[in-house]
């Protein structure tokens, strides 16, 4: 299996369809810590449906459009990062994440995030990198601000979930400030 090392016995891998089963015990023993946060567990339920979920991240991929990683602590997946967009005719992608809550505090999006954007810029050449978090949520806050990203702005009542209307604060990272940002 494809991997990148992320420390202290974390790495970020490869995520596919095969893995549906592995995907869908980790949505159902964190449900309630990610359904805040995240639609998509909204419709992962059972091993199929998170087949279809990670099966449209492999057509992404193969349409250079958007990829999923598995984030593993001792070979066992404690959250995901994703590619939600990748144009690389626009030189732009969005990068999300979640993380199972006994794996927080330890850097682990921070350092994969990293990972990703070092590919983004450097291997495929695009200029900007998003992040969009729930203005509520503070841990993926942090971790923008910790990524050099500027806050460019809130999109009020940008999606519907669970009944509720939801905004979303618009963070983002050229190619040259991440780069000023690694070099300190």
């Amino acid at each position: 299996m494809l991997s990148t090392p992320l420390g202290e016995g974390a790495e970020l891998t490869t995520m596919e369809p095969w893995q549906a089963a592995e995907l869908a015990a980790f949505t159902d023993r964190h449900r309630a810590h990610l359904e805040p946060w995240l639609p998509w567990t909204y419709v992962v339920h059972d091993e199929a449906s998170a087949r279809r979920f990670l099966q449209k991240y492999a057509d992404s991929q193969a349409r250079d459009a958007g990829r999923i990683f598995a984030i593993r602590l001792d070979g066992e997946l404690v959250g995901n990062m994703i590619y939600r967009l990748f144009d690389t005719e626009q030189g732009s992608c969005e990068l999300g994440a979640w993380l199972a809550p006994e794996a927080q505090g330890r850097g682990l999006v921070t350092r994969a995030a990293g990972r990703m954007i070092d590919w983004a810029v450097d291997v495929r050449g695009l200029s900007r990198v998003e992040w969009l978090v729930n203005p509520a949520n503070k841990a993926s806050i942090a971790v923008a601000r910790r990524l050099g990203m500027t806050h460019e702005g809130t999109m009020r009542s940008l999606f519907e979930m669970a009944g509720e209307r939801h905004d979303m604060e618009l963070w983002a990272l050229l190619d040259h400030e991440w780069r000023e940002t690694r070099g300190r």
